[in-house]
């Protein structure tokens, strides 16, 4: 019952706690013994997976996958990174202050909804999105052959979430397909499944979202295409 959640190694929870968070994450509640009890606001969830050892582990089923807006991959870190890291790990950790309250978070979320998104930069996601989908009309050329799963509707509306909040972050009050281009591995990365054929070429999730963006691209309108 916090306001932020940090989940470490999350692929090493059992089922049932999974299953337990994933309430929270959709419902923002917990039920105990049939009665719900209400999280607070603002509320999400971060987590770590140790993508090495698989003993001991259990891999989140792709409905919680799909909870989670952004998939980010965590390389090791530059020389110099590295070097800070070596140096702080004997210090005395510093006093920590918030620096926001609930309250300006929830406002600065209100002022990222308010991100206006013309309707061709949507159509770039929601494109994006259906050429994702294997065996469907819409579907990319190489979608049935490289991927097993494709992305659901959740996956446009946290692109655009996802766009809005980097146009936020840059200053503009409008959503340009370059915001969608950056966002697109981290949002789609964990929600497009690839085949065991694409597993067996090496061809991973972030080289067929580069794909599908590329696609996507070649079919909008070049006056988007430049914007």
């Amino acid at each position: 019952f916090a306001n932020m959640l940090l989940a470490d190694e999350i692929n090493r929870t059992p089922p049932k706690t999974q299953a337990a968070l994933l309430e929270a994450m959709q419902e923002r509640k917990v039920t105990i013994g049939g009665v719900d009890h209400g999280l607070p606001s603002p509320f999400f969830v971060l987590a770590t997976q140790n993508p090495i050892e698989q003993e001991g582990t259990y891999p989140l089923p792709e409905a919680q996958l799909d909870r989670f807006l952004v998939y980010i991959r965590v390389e090791y870190p530059s020389d110099a990174e590295e070097n800070e890291i070596m140096v702080r790990s004997g210090q005395k950790m510093p006093e920590i202050s918030p620096i926001l309250s609930g309250s300006d978070l929830e406002n600065l979320q209100e002022l990222t909804r308010q991100v206006t998104v013309a309707p061709a930069v949507t159509d770039l996601a929601r494109r994006l999105v259906r050429m994702s989908r294997p065996n469907t009309p819409e579907a990319a050329p190489f979608a049935s052959r490289l991927i097993q799963w494709g992305a659901g509707p959740r996956a446009g509306a946290g692109l655009l979430a996802a766009a809005r909040a980097r146009a936020a972050l840059a200053g503009r009050f409008h959503v340009t397909p370059k915001d969608i281009e950056a966002v697109a591995a981290p949002v789609l990365r964990h929600r497009v499944i690839p085949s065991y054929i694409a597993q067996g070429d090496g061809i991973d999730s972030d080289k067929i979202v580069g794909q599908l963006l590329a696609a996507a691209k070649q079919a909008t309108p070049a006056a988007v295409s430049a914007s």
